[in-house]
């Protein structure tokens, strides 16, 4: 999926650096495709193995071009791109983030970089075309629904994917949000801190595709509360007149 030439004509084109970041828990049966097609976008590539209990570790030794950080347990995906974040940071102006399951296709990320404005620092996300497919779990389907609707009632962007996890972050400014989640909650909550804090929100159509052996660890009545006590919070925040 690479494209010759393309990470550098986006260089050139915006005038910011990127690096990539991926965080992975036990993910080992398709880790290792994403990441080789990750490195072929040409940037820096950070994986960040959230406490790994299967063939993850394994799967990506002695890959080229790639840094592992690990966390000795699992802490959550919020936490586990944080922690890339803070690494990305020494070395880029964004974070280019995907999902380790392979449902994202990398080369995407080239389409999402064209679309940031020379000069500006948006958080820019995937808007995942195909969601209505018969394929995608209902899980996933309803997730998103519920997610828009309440990012919006908690003052955040009105936008059509509030939970992709294929998004440009701008950095230090997401760092610098003050975030509270650390799980998938993580996703929610940022997009309304930064659109508080007047940080452009840029959707970009992107292709996604379910596998069949795609692992999920999302779980949608424990996943439920948390979105619900997230959602509340941010809600009463802005009710309050709190950023």
């Amino acid at each position: 999926m690479g494209s010759e030439g393309g990470p550098n004509e986006c260089k050139k084109n915006s005038g910011h650096r990127f690096a990539v970041v991926i965080p992975v828990y036990n993910h080992g049966i398709t880790v290792k495709a994403v990441v080789v097609e990750a490195v072929k976008l040409g940037f820096p590539v950070i994986i960040v193995d959230d406490g790994s209990t299967d063939i993850t570790p394994y799967q990506l030794k002695g890959l080229p071009g790639i840094r592992v950080i690990t966390h000795e347990q699992n802490l959550g995906k919020g936490a586990a791109l944080m922690t890339g974040f803070k690494i990305a940071t020494e070395m880029a102006d964004f974070a280019v983030t995907m999902d380790a399951d392979g449902q994202h296709f990398p080369n995407d990320a080239l389409a999402m970089i064209a679309a940031v404005p020379i000069g500006k620092k948006p958080l820019v996300t995937g808007y995942r075309k195909q969601m209505e497919n018969e394929r995608v779990p209902w899980t996933s389907r309803m997730g998103r629904r519920f997610s828009n609707m309440w990012i919006l009632a908690s003052g955040g962007p009105g936008i059509r994917d509030s939970q992709s996890g294929f998004r440009i972050y701008p950095l230090p400014e997401t760092l610098n949000l003050k975030t509270r989640a650390r799980r998938y909650q993580f996703e929610v909550e940022v997009l309304v801190k930064a659109h508080r804090n007047k940080i452009e929100v840029i959707e970009v159509p992107i292709r996604v595709e379910y596998p069949f052996d795609r692992v999920s660890h999302f779980r949608p009545f424990i996943d439920f509360l948390r979105n619900s006590a997230t959602f509340s919070r941010l809600i009463f925040r802005r009710i309050v007149g709190l950023v």
